[in-house]
C-alpha cells in the first residue's frame, strides 16, 4: 500500500505540473481549434526539443551527484558495500509513469471538460491544440522523476548501510561500566561498607 500511494502521488504530481505548463505555452485564441497554427506558443517541436534536453540534463546531474557522492564516501570506509545504482530500474519506472500520467492527465481533463459543458473527449484531450504540448511535457517529467526516485533510493541505501554497520558494531552490547571506571567504582563502594570492629579489649 505505501508503494501503491507513492505511486498514484507521483502521478498526480506530474498531471498538475504537466497542466500548469501545457496551460501556460498553449496561450490559445478563440480559433484554436480550428487554426492550430494560430494557437500561440512555442511550437511543439521546440517544447519536445527543449523539454527532453532540459529532462536529459537535470537527470544525469542528479544521478551522478548520487553516484558521487556515496562513491567518495565509500572511500573513507572502503568495508561498508555501497549500493548499486540500477539503471534499467530508472529507465523502466520513466516508461511506466510517462504512459500512467497521460491517461491520468487525458481522464482528468476530460472530467473537467465535461464538469463545463463542453463534452468528454478521452484521450483526444492530449492532441488538442492546448494540451498538445502535454505529450513531451509529460515525458520530460517522467525522465526527470524517475531520475530523482533513483538517486534518492541510492542515497538511503547508503545511509541504510551505515546503520547497518553501527547495529553490527553495537550489537555485542555495551558493558555495564567500562574497565577504567570499575576498579575506582569498586573501591567507593568498600569504603562505604562498615568495617568490621576488633573485639573489645578485656577489662
Amino acid at each position: 500500500m505505501k508503494r501503491l500511494a507513492v505511486w498514484l502521488g507521483l502521478i498526480a504530481l506530474l498531471v498538475l505540473a504537466a497542466r500548469w505548463l501545457a496551460y501556460a505555452l498553449a496561450a490559445p485564441t478563440p480559433l484554436s481549434g480550428r487554426l492550430q497554427a494560430s494557437a500561440g506558443g512555442p511550437s511543439l517541436v521546440a517544447v519536445t526539443l527543449v523539454s527532453f534536453g532540459l529532462a536529459a540534463l537535470v537527470a544525469t546531474l542528479t544521478v551522478w551527484l548520487a553516484a558521487t557522492g556515496v562513491r567518495e564516501r565509500q572511500r573513507l570506509r572502503p568495508e561498508r558495500i555501497a549500493p548499486e545504482l540500477r539503471l534499467r530500474r530508472l529507465a523502466l519506472r520513466a516508461a511506466v509513469l510517462y504512459p500512467a500520467s497521460a491517461l491520468a492527465f487525458a481522464m482528468f481533463e476530460s472530467y473537467l471538460h465535461w464538469r463545463a459543458g463542453i463534452g468528454f473527449h478521452g484521450l483526444s484531450c492530449l492532441v488538442g491544440p492546448v494540451h498538445r504540448n502535454a505529450i513531451p511535457l509529460l515525458a520530460a517529467l517522467a525522465i526527470t522523476a524517475a531520475a530523482l526516485w533513483e538517486a534518492t533510493e541510492h542515497l538511503l541505501g547508503w545511509m541504510r548501510a551505515i546503520v547497518r554497520a553501527l547495529r553490527r558494531r553495537l550489537s555485542p552490547g555495551l558493558p555495564p561500566l567500562a574497565p577504567p571506571f570499575r576498579p575506582l567504582l569498586v573501591s567507593r563502594i568498600a569504603a562505604l561498607r562498615p568495617r568490621p570492629r576488633a573485639p573489645p579489649l578485656p577489662a
